[in-house]
């Protein structure tokens, strides 16, 4: 209310100060204003303040004519908007025209030279039949090596010598331990080569029945062994009277070696209060309950550094085994090159005389046409018929390597059936650190001293376990008496864990490791000390996610030195740097982002397969397999595009880096995406990287940086369309870098490229 006031008290000051100047301007002679007093009266305040003259009304014709000014306003603004619409679709279409010209000249010129650059591609990855060929030479002369030597261990390739071993050494019934474990170390070596013999050869050159045959003896020598291992336990448990300890009185026993641990407590005493029982000062062993503190048993672990429990994987191989063509030999050279000879010199002879008739002829083409020898035609023949088998030996040879590299990048099509929750599947988890074998076994027959002999009962069914729990009891309250046994086991040095290890037992009966029966794991990394409950014995094992290091963050491949590169793959949890020389790879350096850790493998130089073999048992998995796709989120490649890659990768390399690129997940499957750049010492010269995109028969320099926020395939200026990576990078490389990648060890180049094939780094990053 008082602000109304205000507002009409203002109001009227207004109106008495418009009437006092309409005053003074009348004395002044402006008679014209006329305006009263009374002409300013107040009107009545409501919400705001009215006008007193109406609203002057427009008429029709004016009406008409603001709608029209406004329709010609309007139809002025949309023909501007389609001229500029128009404008920008033409200078559209001309970029696009432009960039179309461009593009199919590069495509002229990319086809114009295709042929020249697959044939220069072709003799540049001849190395890798080279690098084959060497390998076969040396599998052989390292079985004429073996036979040479004579040092009475068998060649696990033949059959015959391998059954002769195994059946004497089955005869061999009264073997201590030690001497067990040192046999041991022959056995598993015969393993190996069978097992590498199974992995190095091309799958096209095994045969079904040799392979049916190598791993039947690799079964037959892991089971041999095994039950080697038993009959020691048994001799040392004979003897354990006399090895007892002083305090406790009963027997303790550990026996090691690089491969086997062996922990063995004999129950002597039969204590019921002596329930915890710990081998030589350590944490490893059992808590045990009343029931076998009082019985007359055994403990034994038997730690095996190596996983014979397993199943070995099936080895694949194709379907049709390539057959070699036939070489396409005139059949009278082939028979007897004198009557080759004959028809030939009778052959020219025709053509001369009927030359004679022409008059075109001369004196130079007369010369051509004379005969050669008949010894200078033997030579030359016998060289064509050398040269052709050879020739084609070599293309049957390229094309099996071809074919065995990309069978290494091929993905399987179905998934592994798991039959119920607590089944391990073995494709998604690896197990590492060996097997844990825990027996309950029942004391045999201790020896006895009479007269300066010593006497023992030999039973004639071996040793034999003790049943925990029985498999009936007629105690209603069994859980109490047969109570779940503590395990405290130690983990081996030399495996990495990046999570909390778990615990598996392996089913007998359905011959596969399980989950259940195993519970209160509980694992202290500072001391690399795992501890559960186990409610029946048998052998037990630790197993992680085979893929817990993919997909990749990164990878780089440089070269260090000539026919030398440093691979390195970093992942969630580490960066592991690879060396490569020659036909031989080794661990570099390892870098654990939670722990730390100094492997046994670094520095120790290994050919691939068994370098890769190495890394995996270590736990430093870093090698997909047809199966890591359904368990990895990946951007996989078409394998034959992504093998071309990893070769022609391999060719450049002792020359140029390759590094990853955040555009190869975006781009299709039929395409790759990576960095490049020319890198001849240790420290590049020139850090810039070139971005480049490979599909198989196409190499192109994408105009787009890793910086570059939006993805483009426009090519970069000022660049051409190759066939292949060698002839895109040489663009820009110097004399000196193709050189030095032309001059690369074929043994070299080979082993990049396998590398490559089995880290997958441009699907599996």
């Amino acid at each position: 209310m008082h602000r109304v006031k205000a507002m009409r008290q203002q109001a009227a000051l207004s109106v008495e100060w418009m009437h006092e100047r309409l005053v003074s301007w009348n004395k002044k002679g402006f008679h014209n204003c006329s305006l009263r007093r009374r002409d300013f009266k107040l009107q009545p305040f409501t919400c705001g303040f009215k006008s007193d003259s109406k609203k002057k009304k427009i008429s029709k014709a004016e009406r008409l004519r603001l709608l029209q000014e406004e329709e010609e306003r309007r139809l002025r603004e949309e023909e501007e908007a389609r001229l500029k619409f128009e404008k920008e679709q033409q200078e559209r279409l001309e970029i696009e025209r432009i960039e179309r010209e461009k593009w199919f000249q590069l495509e002229e010129k990319h086809l114009e030279r295709r042929n020249q650059e697959l044939e220069e591609l072709y003799l540049l990855e001849g190395c890798f039949s080279e690098a084959e060929k060497l390998k076969r030479d040396t599998r052989s002369l390292s079985q004429w090596k073996h036979y040479t030597e004579c040092d009475g261990s068998p060649d696990p390739s033949v059959t015959q010598e391998m059954n002769t071993f195994i059946s004497l050494w089955k005869e061999e019934a009264t073997e201590t331990f030690e001497a067990v474990m040192e046999k041991s170390k022959l056995v598993l070596s015969l393993i190996e080569k069978l097992k590498l013999i199974l992995l190095e050869a091309p799958p096209c050159d095994l045969e079904s029945k040799n392979i049916i045959q190598y791993q039947r003896s690799i079964l037959q020598l892991q089971e041999l062994l095994h039950l080697k291992f038993n009959v020691a336990t048994e001799i040392l448990l004979r003897q354990a009277s006399t090895l007892a300890d002083l305090d406790s009185g009963n027997m303790e026993k550990v026996i090691q070696d690089e491969n086997v641990t062996l922990y063995l407590w004999a129950n002597l005493k039969k204590n019921p209060k002596y329930k915890s029982i710990r081998f030589s000062d350590t944490q490893i062993g059992f808590e045990i309950p009343r029931i076998l503190a009082t019985s007359d048993i055994a403990l034994r672990l038997l730690h095996t550094h190596y996983d014979h429990v397993t199943p070995l994987c099936p080895v694949l191989i194709p379907a049709e085994e390539p057959v070699p063509p036939e070489p396409e030999v005139v059949p009278e050279v082939m028979g007897n090159p004198e009557e080759a000879v004959d028809q030939k010199d009778l052959v020219d002879q025709e053509e001369s005389k009927e030359g004679e008739g022409e008059p075109g002829s001369t004196q130079e083409e007369e010369v051509k046409e004379e005969p050669r020898s008949a010894e200078e035609l033997r030579t030359s023949l016998k060289e064509e018929s050398e040269a052709v088998p050879c020739e084609l030996e070599m293309k049957l040879l390229s094309e099996t390597v071809s074919e065995a590299q990309k069978f290494l990048i091929e993905n399987a099509t179905e998934k592994p059936y798991i039959l119920d929750d607590t089944e391990v599947d073995l494709w998604q988890f690896t197990t590492l650190g060996g097997v844990y074998h825990l027996d309950v076994l029942e004391l045999p027959p201790l020896c006895k001293p009479v007269k300066g002999w010593m006497i023992v009962e030999l039973l004639k069914e071996g040793l034999q376990k003790f049943a925990y729990p029985p498999e009936t009891t007629e105690d209603m309250e069994a859980e109490n008496v047969f109570p779940p046994i503590e395990v405290s086991l130690k983990i081996h040095d030399n495996v990495v864990f990046f999570e909390d290890p778990m615990v598996v037992r392996w089913d007998d009966e359905g011959k596969r490791w399980r989950s259940n029966g195993i519970a209160n794991v509980y694992y202290r990394p500072e001391e690399r000390i795992v501890t559960f409950n186990l409610e029946a014995f048998g052998p037990v094992t630790l197993i992680q996610d085979t893929h817990i290091n993919m997909p990749y963050q990164s990878w780089e491949l440089r070269p260090l030195d000539v026919n030398r590169v440093l691979l390195t793959v970093t992942t969630v949890f580490t960066e592991l740097q690879i060396q490569i020389k020659e036909n031989l790879c080794m661990l570099a350096s390892i870098k654990l982002k939670t722990q730390e850790h100094i492997s046994a493998l670094e520095g120790k130089w290994m050919a691939p397969i068994p370098f890769i073999i190495a890394l995996k048992k270590a736990g430093l998995n870093v090698f997909p397999t047809g199966h890591s796709h359904f368990y990895v989120i990946t951007n996989n490649k078409v394998p034959l595009v992504e093998m071309k890659a990893y070769r022609q990768m391999a060719l450049l390399s002792s020359a140029f880096a390759f590094g990853w690129s955040k555009w190869n997940a975006v781009c299709n499957s039929t395409k790759v995406i990576f960095k490049v750049k020319e890198q001849l010492t240790e420290e590049p010269a020139t850090p810039d990287w070139v971005l480049l995109m490979f599909s198989g028969d196409r190499a192109q320099s994408l105009k787009i940086s890793e910086e570059s926020e939006v993805f483009s395939e426009s090519v970069k200026e000022e660049t051409q369309f190759h066939s292949t990576l060698y002839h895109m990078v040489k663009e820009f490389a110097s004399e000196e870098a193709m050189e030095r990648t032309r001059g690369a060890a074929c043994q070299f180049v080979d082993s990049v490229c396998y590398m490559l094939l089995s880290t997958r780094v441009l699907s599996y990053s």
